[in-house]
Parts: C-alpha cells; structure tokens; sequence
C-alpha cells in the first residue's frame, strides 16, 4: 500500500504531517482519520487492511493526520522555551490545545483542496475530531468517533499523568509509562474475553513505543490532552451525524455514553448513534472487522456507499461476544443494500439510545 506524504502548514500547530492513501480527486468520499496518544497514522492503515473494509477502501480516499511530533522515529521537538544563558537566534515550538489542533485541521482540507470529509477519530483523536466538527461543520459529512470522551481530565487521571510525564522526561518510555498508555487504550484487559488475543495486541503497541515513539513528544501530546476542555456543553455546533464507538472494558466507556447523552439532548432526533461491542476495550485493535461492519452499515445509512453488498446480516439484532449471531446468516441483497435508512427486511445492527443486545447497543428502526 502506497501513501502519499505531505506537510501542511497551520498559524497554531505549525506544520501537519499527513498521509494521503487513495484518489481524492476520484474517490466518492474521503475520511480524515485521526489518532489516540502513543499511536500515529499507522494505527488506520493497519485497519484499513482488514478484509472487512474492502470495500470502503474501494470507494473512498483516506487523509491519516499525524499529531505533531507523533510519527515513527520522529526527532525531539523543538522546547517550549529558549534555553537559559544562551545567546542568538532560539527556535522554540509552543505545542498546540486540543482546541487549536482541531481548528486548525482545515487547513489541511484547505491545502489539499478538499471540501468535506468524514471525520474519523480515536481516544484523544476522537476529541480532536469532534473539535474540528465544531469550528468547521460545513466541511464535515459526519463524524465517527472511538472511544471519545468530552470532559477534563478526572483527579485520578491527573495523578497518574503527573508520574508519567516526569518519568518521560527523566528516563524516557519506561513500564510505568507503557501500564498507562495501556490502560489508556486497553482499558481492565485483565477482564477481557479473550485475553490471548489482547496479549499479542498489547504486546505490539508496547514495542512500537519503545522502538518507534519518541518519548519526549509524547510526553507534550499527553499533556495537551489531560489539559483538553470541556466539550460536552458545544456538542449541538455539530451539524452532521455521529456514530460514537465503544468497547464494555474501555477505560473511557463511562465518559463516551455522557457524551453521548448530551448529544441526543442537544443534537437534532436521530443525529447521534452509539455501538458499544461487549467483551473488549479497543474495538479498534481486538474486533477490527466488527467495527469496519458497523462502519459500513452507518455510510451506507447516509447514502455515501449506496449499493454495496454488506458482509453478512443477521436475522437476530443479537451478537455474542465471539461475533457470530446466534440464528442463521445471510448475504444482503443489493436490493436490501439500497432501502432507505431504518427500513429493513432483516436486521441488520442497528444503533440509537442504549439497549444492549448482545454487545452491539440497538433500539427499532426509526420509521421512515
């Protein structure tokens, strides 16, 4: 799979670092992905290589925006502030808010002359992605949004930021400082279903922040996120659908259902949508393919890949945490592909207020 490199220049983040994979002058939508702490654009690119998303990859073009300084082998960034006695030209680099990432994301929509994109996110690049939704929701179809939470950081958040970040900066990664970004990411994995799965996930995302991630970013990224302000009281300036995602052992699981409440409060019937898969805590890394259906069956719902066949559809809303549905199986036809949002000959995962069924969270479909 080739990626097209480019940097794109923002007044408050100073430069993107983006990966274009796909045709985005031929493509039928585009999806702007952005990613969670110790994590860079190669969390999308491996999902993007499940067979599930086959077909989306087909039809769509994808921009993966990495967070300053959060790329593979990436070279310290420049300090904050000039260093003490020292004489002659300083170049100092201010990392940027939450907020000010997520506003200044359009101008890598500007300079790549694209119009509207599906936002795409995950843990604190969920947030950002909400941001930019906010500040710019003419350019933005929907939102997709993966374990997002909308509050400030909690006390016991800031405790554990607090030992992690001095322990980054004194003796760089260290196992304090994976057990976090684990815990993060992964949630209570010793709850996990299946743990031996889990095991090997973790195991490569700590090897890719001892190998890969320069600690002392990373360091500057965390920090800008426990210090993310509150944005559950802006969500009604999103003017798209959003399907929020999440795992029943995620760490943010609590965090991601307030915010979602706020959104059916705020957001017109109907706008926000929810999917929480049972028996994990990164949906992303653990049910990849779960997630890539669930993602198809929401673009689908929004007319954006009308026609395309869906994996296999259930006869029961039901789901057990394995994946297999516990009645028979079939394909959809492409009939069926193109009815109308909430109107169904079978049952398909559907999503709306929280009732849990299986793992997958679905109410009726809403009537046409």
């Amino acid at each position: 799979m080739s990626l097209e490199q480019r940097e794109v220049s923002a007044p408050r983040v100073g430069c993107f670092k983006v990966h274009i994979q796909g045709e985005l002058k031929h493509s039928q939508f585009v999806i702007m992905t952005l990613h969670d702490l110790g994590c860079n654009h190669t969390t999308w690119t491996h999902f993007l290589a499940t067979p599930a998303m086959e077909e989306i990859n087909r039809r769509g073009a994808f921009i993966h925006v990495d967070v300053p300084g959060q790329e593979d082998e990436a070279s310290d960034l420049p300090p904050e502030y000039p260093p003490k006695n020292k004489t002659g030209l300083n170049i100092c680099y201010t990392f940027p808010s939450m907020q000010s990432l997520g506003e200044d994301l359009v101008c890598v929509l500007d300079q790549l002359d694209v119009k509207q994109v599906i936002c795409m996110g995950e843990g604190a690049g969920a947030n950002i992605a909400a941001r930019f939704a906010m500040s710019q929701p003419s350019r933005v179809l929907c939102c997709v949004l993966i374990h997002c939470t909308g509050t400030t950081a909690g006390v016991m958040e800031s405790v554990k930021d607090k030992v992690m970040n001095w322990k980054l900066e004194q003796i760089g990664m260290n196992p304090s400082t994976e057990a976090y970004l684990c815990l993060h990411r992964f949630g209570s994995f010793e709850k996990a279903e299946n743990k031996e799965e889990l095991h090997r996930v973790i195991e490569s995302f700590q090897e890719s922040l001892r190998s890969k991630i320069n600690p002392k970013n990373l360091k500057r990224f965390v920090q800008t996120f426990m210090k993310r302000s509150n944005i559950t009281d802006n969500v009604q300036k999103i003017k798209c659908r959003v399907l929020m995602v999440t795992g029943s052992k995620a760490s943010f699981n609590h965090t991601v259902y307030n915010l979602f409440t706020k959104m059916k409060e705020k957001l017109n019937k109907n706008e926000a949508e929810i999917v929480e898969v049972n028996g994990v805590a990164n949906v992303l890394e653990e049910k990849p393919e779960r997630f890539a259906e669930s993602l198809l069956y929401f673009l689908q719902g929004l007319g954006l890949v009308g026609g395309v066949p869906m994996p296999r559809v259930q006869r029961s809303s039901s789901i057990d945490s394995s994946g297999t549905p516990p009645g028979r199986t079939r394909s959809m036809s492409m009939e069926e592909a193109d009815m109308p949002r909430g109107i169904y000959s079978v049952s398909p995962p559907k999503f709306g207020s929280p009732t849990k069924t299986g793992g997958v969270l679905s109410t009726s479909p809403a009537k046409s």
